[in-house]
């Protein structure tokens, strides 16, 4: 099962430091039920584009509460095993936690599939939905069209192969 796990620059690096994401459970995003009803769509790539966006928007909420961390989303696509990944069914339609899942161990970095970075052009606009990201929350339209200008920034690919110079002064 793929499952997209969202960090930041730094836990990009902490992570290439120790060759494991997080030590378990730790949050990630993937294709769950919920997602599915929600997106209404049966092509298995628009679904996992779906659960990578709402990794990216968890990638936002981390920067949010990391101010000294670039501003840039950071989300690692990783393979897990099938019933490493599962999903809460009492929150399974709740808007906050669509395509939510729990991992119960460790994910070794070896496992990653491919990273998805903001590209440098988009700091600006992700540091400014960090700032607004709790207003939007709160339901302020203006903060959530400034949380929703970040997501018309794509997040670039890169192998894994690349990891060392995505975080090379990190």
């Amino acid at each position: 099962m793929r499952v997209y796990v969202p960090l930041t620059l730094p836990g990009l690096a902490e992570a290439y430091k120790t060759g494991e994401l997080g030590s378990g459970p730790s949050v990630a995003y993937a294709v769950t039920p919920g997602l599915r009803e929600w997106y209404l769509s049966d092509d298995i790539e628009e679904l996992e584009y779906a659960a990578l966006s709402r990794a990216a928007l968890a990638s936002l909420r981390l920067l949010a509460a990391d101010p000294g961390a670039a501003r840039r989303r950071v989300v690692v696509a990783v393979d897990v095993a099938d019933g490493a990944a599962t999903a809460d069914p009492d929150r399974g339609l709740d808007p906050a936690a669509l395509g939510e899942v729990t991992v119960a161990g460790t994910m070794p970095l070896a496992k990653a599939a491919a990273v998805h970075v903001d590209a440098g052009d988009a700091e600006e606009d992700v540091a400014a939905a960090a700032r607004a990201l709790e207003a939007a929350d709160g339901g302020d339209d203006d903060a959530q069209f400034v949380v929703d200008g970040a997501e018309d920034h794509e997040l670039l690919w890169f192998a894994t192969q690349e990891i060392a110079n995505l975080v090379d002064g990190v």
